[in-house]
């Protein structure tokens, strides 16, 4: 049985991750956090879901505490780290910088310190598609992406640079994932489709940066946690683009999806294009088909729906979720 720790337990992507890890028969030594970047409650409606297997041990710390990750460290032999925790969102890393980097920078040097100390060699590392911005598509791992447009890019891109270096020195064999717009149920609700949906449902303006003809490469959760699993290969150190691989959709058309499925009309208020968003996004997954032998599985429409069904089924609670 190999014990892995999963950094960001609570989160979206964590949570997934950690089920299919359990039910695969994996021990897992989770760590969150749990600030409260969004309302907290979706956190911990995930964290006892995670908390109901035996094989399950959860530590309310931080990776940017070095002093509590070798603790960890010492009272278990580790397999393998997969890397979710992190600060996300492009918008408020223009507000609040500094967390970001010390986040999502120095706490994956922590990680990687605590690794090389106790003889821990694979790592998984989240990053992300909005490094690409700029670049021409679809995008592949082999882009030159040097000139990040928010710090939470930059962070990241920062974090890659930093794992990359713990590979070429001490041998860690690093995947670094490169997520793209993910989504379903029990979603971050500082996300559009979570936002989108609440606000139609409840006649809430929906706030649209721009005119709605952005589009992204929608990737849905159990298919992000598939291929983060499948990340645990040993690969030397290789980026590998996480995505949808299907042609991407416009927030119109998951906008339209909504008012369908809800039967209610959305009142969208229009706000400007904002400068560190990017207008498309599109993932060459082919390294992700041949090295890790991964493929997603469910097309927006059939997410959309899982996602919307979550929804109405927990509809009652969610109604205080704050967004």
């Amino acid at each position: 049985m190999k014990t892995i720790i999963l950094t960001g337990a609570a989160g979206f992507i964590g949570w997934n991750t950690g089920l299919k890890l359990l039910a695969d028969g994996a021990r897992i030594i989770g760590i969150d956090n749990l600030n409260d970047y969004y309302d907290v409650r979706l956190k911990y409606h995930r964290l006892e879901d995670l908390k109901k297997h035996p094989n399950f041990k959860f530590y309310h710390t931080d990776i940017e505490n070095l002093q509590a990750l070798e603790i960890i460290f010492q009272d278990h032999k580790i397999d393998a780290v997969i890397n979710l925790a992190a600060r996300a969102g492009v918008r408020y890393s223009l507000v609040n910088p500094h967390v970001y980097l010390s986040t999502n920078t120095l706490g994956t040097l922590n990680l990687l310190e605590a690794m090389k100390r106790y003889g821990t060699k694979k790592m998984v590392l989240a990053s992300t598609s909005s490094l690409y911005a700029g670049q021409k598509m679809p995008f592949a791992e082999d882009l030159p992406v040097n000139t990040p447009i928010s710090p939470y890019a930059a962070s990241k891109k920062a974090a890659e640079a930093m794992a990359h270096s713990y590979h070429y020195l001490f041998g860690l064999d690093i995947s670094v994932v490169r997520y793209f717009t993910v989504y379903g149920p029990a979603g971050r609700p500082d996300m559009s489709i979570f936002r989108f949906i609440k606000w139609i449902d409840e006649g809430t303006p929906i706030e649209l940066f721009g005119d709605g003809s952005q589009s992204r490469d929608f990737t849905y959760i159990e298919d992000i946690a598939a291929g983060s699993i499948k990340a645990l290969k040993e690969v030397g150190y290789e980026i590998i683009n996480i995505g949808g691989g299907q042609k991407p959709e416009s927030l119109n058309y998951v906008i339209k999806t909504i008012e369908d499925f809800l039967g209610k009309k959305a009142v969208i208020e229009n706000k400007p294009f904002h400068k560190a968003d990017m207008m498309e996004t599109s993932a060459d997954i082919s390294k992700a088909r041949r090295l890790l032998e991964w493929e997603p599985k469910t097309g927006l429409d059939e997410g959309m729906d899982k996602t919307l069904q979550w929804y109405i089924a927990n509809r009652d609670w969610l109604r205080d979720i704050k967004l």
